[in-house]
């Protein structure tokens, strides 16, 4: 490539690598060094108002020591976001923002630490890899069957001739300098799998938006994006990198290299030259099989979170809207176009157009409760309660309620007078208000008639009768019901 297509090149990925970015920011020591902190360990992904915290408690440190850093952790998150070092996502179960480290921030955090501490350029151990790798590649691609057997025969004296020696005692258990540095050079390549789960999973979200984007620019010819979701294809798995994915996190799960992978720790661990390898490189190690099940997990939970919302995007017909939208927007692009001779951008159209705001207000603008403004003026005034009136609640009770107990009374009294001249006599409710007049006017009234239709009968051929009263304001009334007869007396 010449020079100058390789430096126009570079200028473009200047401007669009947020790597690059926060490599050449102002504050890029102490970005890099709050972000290693925060995002880049155990804890890789955290609580958007944990992380405030956090970082607010190491700019009030540092500006202790002279720093200008006038910014709140918010703020200061919020460019980083929008710079691209950082990524924002919710949790489905508690609807809460978290934050981690992007791709790209983790590649810069990556090449600052390559450059703070370098590993040796030439090692016996990288060129051992190196070489098993190579030969291994020219034996898989070699297309002479004789060539290839050739080889693996080769291998194989190879190894009857290292099992021959340690059976004499001529082959010597690694130890030492050599058993460490292979053990920090294989950390250091288990170092780079953050960083592929995080391309992956960018690679995942911008497939997943292309899907999106050629469904909405699909036509009538362009139809092999919906017709797969229709049939219920997953597009998302069956892409390269979908496959690829699939592979890779097969071979994690197995539960034969899982045991092996194991074991094979536990025994390196336990070896002599163990004992000079640091407590962190140590626990990487331990748990390097456990951080690549989880991220794994991780990444088959976002294929399948973006294999269901493509298939419901499509299937509740939303994207019919969304092409709908879309072509209105280009519509009106389209005339602004050709309008743009004719009328300049800060021309006044005439036209207000409201939109939807959230009101931010200040909390210093608040007004506090102040519990004084609710003091009364004067002192409370404490008035000793009286002994109750007995005949004022009785009278307060017949204002309220229907005295049961006084209708039954008159009723058993009226029946009683008419059966002592005919011991089948009945009475009616017109009978008992005849004699007992209704003292609680209307109330005594319709006391008697639920008197009467619990405890007497409406007969079948009776004519209506007329009920009379005075009510409360002393002003005669009177209905016409139907005749309610009691047969009894009421218990």
């Amino acid at each position: 490539m010449p020079a100058t297509a390789r430096a126009l090149r570079l200028l473009q990925r200047l401007e669009e690598d947020a790597a690059w970015r926060l490599l050449r920011a102002d504050n890029a020591a102490i970005v890099a060094a709050l972000l290693k902190e925060h995002l880049d360990g155990d804890a890789n992904r955290r609580d958007a108002e944990d992380l405030y915290e956090r970082i607010d408690a190491d700019l009030d440190d540092l500006r202790t020591h002279g720093l200008s850093l006038p910014q709140t952790a918010q703020a200061y998150v919020k460019a980083w976001r929008d710079a691209g070092f950082l990524v924002r996502r919710t949790t489905p179960d508690t609807r809460t923002e978290t934050l981690e480290l992007s791709g790209a921030g983790l590649a810069a955090l990556r090449f600052l630490e390559s450059r703070d501490a370098p590993r040796r350029s030439l090692t016996e151990s990288r060129l051992a890899s190196l070489s098993a790798q190579l030969r291994q590649l020219a034996i898989d691609t070699d297309p002479s069957s004789e060539r290839r057997l050739a080889r693996l025969r080769e291998e194989r004296a190879a190894i009857d001739a290292r099992i021959a020696a340690i059976e004499e005692g001529r082959d010597d258990a690694l130890a030492g300098e050599r058993a460490t540095e292979r053990v920090q050079d294989l950390l250091a390549q288990a170092a780079e799998v953050p960083d592929d789960f995080a391309r992956v999973r960018t690679e995942f979200e911008q497939l997943n938006t292309l899907l999106r984007r050629r469904i909405l620019e699909s036509g009538e010819s362009q139809r092999e994006v919906l017709d797969d979701v229709f049939r219920g294809v997953d597009l998302i798995a069956e892409s390269d990198a979908g496959r690829s994915f699939a592979g890779f996190s097969a071979l994690v799960l197995d539960p034969a290299l899982g045991t092996a992978f194991e074991e094979d720790v536990r025994h390196v661990l336990e070896r002599d030259f163990a004992r000079a390898l640091s407590i962190a490189e140590r626990r990487a190690l331990r748990e390097f099989l456990t951080t690549l099940k989880d991220r794994s997990a991780e990444i088959h939970d976002v294929i399948t979170q973006f294999a269901r919302g493509l298939r419901r995007y499509v299937r509740s017909q939303d994207y019919q809207r969304d092409r709908v939208l879309r072509g209105l927007i280009q519509e009106a692009l389209g005339e602004a176009r050709e309008s743009a001779s004719a009328i300049k951008p800060w021309a006044q159209l005439g036209v207000e157009l409201a939109l939807t705001h959230v009101e931010i207000r200040s909390a210093g603008a608040l007004t506090l409760h102040d519990p004084a403004e609710m003091n009364a003026p004067r002192e409370v005034e404490a008035h000793a309660g009286e002994v109750a009136d007995l005949a004022a609640l009785r009278a307060l009770a017949r204002a309220t309620e229907i005295d049961f107990d006084e209708l039954t009374n008159d009723v058993n009294a009226a029946l009683g007078r008419a059966r002592a001249h005919d011991a089948t006599a009945v009475v009616s409710v017109g009978d008992v208000l005849a004699v007992n007049p209704a003292t609680q006017g209307v109330a005594s009234v319709v006391g008697l008639l639920a008197l009467a239709a619990r405890w007497g009968i409406v007969p079948a051929e009776a004519e209506p009768e007329e009920l009379h009263w005075t009510g409360a304001d002393g002003a005669r009334r009177r209905a016409r019901v139907a005749r309610h007869v009691f047969t009894g007396r009421i218990p």
